[in-house]
């Protein structure tokens, strides 16, 4: 099977990590994934913040509502989306949907890699927003919207159930 496809299909959540450092050079990887996501009019609307320190994954489990299987992870990766780079050029439309829309593809991005590496992820949305502002302390203009918890996992979920193909798609010939 062709291995981008294979990703797609096989990528799961995981929510049990063994805490075991990943190489630099697979961490670089990762940030190339993210730094080639595509973006409107290229105007890469991101930053990413890595953090490798137990102290602070340990703060953003408890932003992100307890969840602290986040903090075992060697590796999060908090993606911030930043609105007004994108309104610059598309206004309202860039500041509340582009942004995000690119922020979701660099992500996805993460979670590909990551998988393709051998390591084990999640996909975080459920956290304080303000409570991660004020353990990275952002900027007013910079708006967490993931947080990435990497690493080698011991457990991965059971693939989950979805909606029907026939009830998804629409077909216009």
């Amino acid at each position: 099977m062709n291995p981008v496809i294979e990703a797609i299909l096989n990528r799961r959540s995981c929510r049990d990590f063994t805490g075991d450092p990943l190489p630099e050079e697979h961490v670089e990887l990762l940030k190339e994934t993210l730094r080639w996501a595509p973006s409107a009019g290229n105007r890469q609307p991101w930053r990413f913040v890595l953090v490798r320190d137990r102290g602070v994954r340990i703060r953003l489990g408890e932003a992100a509502y307890g969840q602290m299987f986040i903090a075992e992870a060697p590796l999060i990766v908090v993606v911030i989306a930043l609105p007004e780079v994108s309104a610059k050029r598309y206004g309202d439309r860039g500041r509340g949907l582009y942004c995000l829309q690119e922020t979701a593809a660099a992500t996805q991005n993460l979670l590909l890699a990551a998988h393709s590496l051998g390591y084990r992820s999640c996909w975080v949305g459920a956290f304080d927003e303000g409570g991660v502002r004020r353990v990275l302390d952002l900027g007013p203009d910079e708006r967490p919207v993931a947080l990435v918890p990497v690493g080698n996992g011991t457990y991965t979920e059971a693939r989950t159930d979805r909606v029907p193909t026939k009830k998804l798609f629409r077909d216009i010939p």
